[in-house]
């Protein structure tokens, strides 16, 4: 098993330039609105014809520009979930699981049988998608997909339209569902929660490019590139200079840092989660920086403390930048990603389960970078 994918193609401004390979059967692609994600699996299904490249699924050739190799859509073996599902509203459920199926008669009768079964949509054969739940229509996309059993099953942001508790509930039913699934699947979203708890090796995208790739968790753990922490949920970053192999300053935070582990002679910059601190009261230990409170925040669940760096005299919070934090946390829905400048503020989130912690001892005087936590970026 195994994917390749080789692809240019430029539409208009937007140019897309993207490799990767990968030999395992469940593959995020991550990245903010408009970087290309959905692109990448026209490319891969055929729907859209690169420029240059190849495209291969388990050693099967679909596209190879240079042999003048390009399958059309309907010889891939490939299923295509869109967000909105794209089930045949006119036709029921039954006819809509049948679509693309070839045998006799019987013969599809006998496979939509097996799907309405394994989809648990007894009972619901003859209604129309119109009078279905939205699980209910996701499970009737799936199983048409699943009817011919495709190589691959491509998933487009599925789950981008639903509110949170159907969204949660959904993610989970798909799992189980594709639970039995031995061929490749391939999600694409915007949302780092999707994509951690659904992919065993990831692709971050930023404006066409391959911005990392590798295995999810190792990425989450150790992005190595700005916008791959980013995207990931770091919302702390400083500009740096090294000064050896052991101690960098941290020139928008003000600090000096220095780590045990050697510091690569290519790092530009760090990267700290604001979940990550740990605070300190009294005496000062070491990589700490003294919290000066410029606004905060109190969600439901957790509260978000906006600070200025060490040196930074300025009384007055930036409310903009303030607003950007504090709101559902999921920066790239919007494809804000470009910072004309680096923050000059940190952000610190505390979990509920944390809170009664201030409530004994009130605000910490530091807040501890933990050498482990710490980002080194290029």
């Amino acid at each position: 098993m195994g994917l390749k994918v080789e692809v240019k193609k430029t539409i208009g401004d937007f140019s897309l330039d993207v490799r990767f390979q990968s030999e395992a059967s469940r593959i995020g692609i991550l990245g903010a609105s408009g970087c290309g994600k959905s692109m990448t699996l026209r490319c891969i299904a055929g729907i859209e014809s690169p420029d240059a490249g190849v495209i291969e699924v388990n050693e099967t050739i679909l596209c190879d520009s240079g042999r003048g190799i390009h399958l059309r859509p309907q010889k891939r073996n490939i299923g295509y979930l869109f967000q909105n599902y794209a089930l045949f509203p006119a036709m029921t459920v039954a006819k809509n699981i049948e679509m693309g199926l070839k045998g006799t008669k019987q013969e599809k009768a006998r496979r939509v049988g097996e799907m309405i079964r394994t989809f648990q949509l007894e009972g619901l054969e003859g209604r129309l998608p119109g009078e279905l739940s939205g699980g209910q229509q996701q499970r009737v996309a799936l199983a048409r997909i699943m009817a011919y059993e495709p190589d691959v099953i491509l998933l487009d942001e599925p789950f981008s339209a639903l509110d949170m508790f159907l969204k949660d509930q959904l993610q989970q039913e798909m799992m189980e569902m594709l639970s039995d699934y031995r061929g490749i699947v391939i999600l694409v979203s915007h949302s780092r929660d999707e994509i951690y708890r659904f992919s065993e090796e990831l692709v971050v995208m930023e404006q066409g490019r391959v911005v990392t790739a590798g295995r999810t968790r190792d990425i989450f753990a150790d992005p190595k590139k700005k916008e791959a922490a980013r995207l990931t949920g770091c919302k702390n970053f400083s500009r740096i200079r090294r000064l050896d192999g052991h101690h960098i300053e941290a020139l928008d935070w003000g600090i000096e840092l220095e780590l045990e582990r050697e510091i690569p002679e290519d790092t530009t910059c760090v990267g700290f989660r604001a979940h990550a601190f740990l605070p300190v009261w009294k005496e000062r230990r070491k990589n700490c920086i003294r919290v000066s409170l410029a606004g905060s925040a109190e969600l439901p669940f957790e509260k978000i403390f906006y600070l200025r760096p060490e040196g930074d005299t300025d009384s007055q919070a930036e409310e903009d930048r303030l607003q950007e934090v504090c709101r559902d946390k999921d920066i790239l829905s919007k494809g804000n990603m470009q910072d004309t400048k680096p923050s000059q503020k940190i952000c610190w989130i505390l979990q509920k389960d944390k809170w009664q912690m201030l409530e004994e001892n009130g605000m910490p005087d530091f807040l501890q970078f933990q050498e482990e936590q710490l980002l080194l970026l290029t």
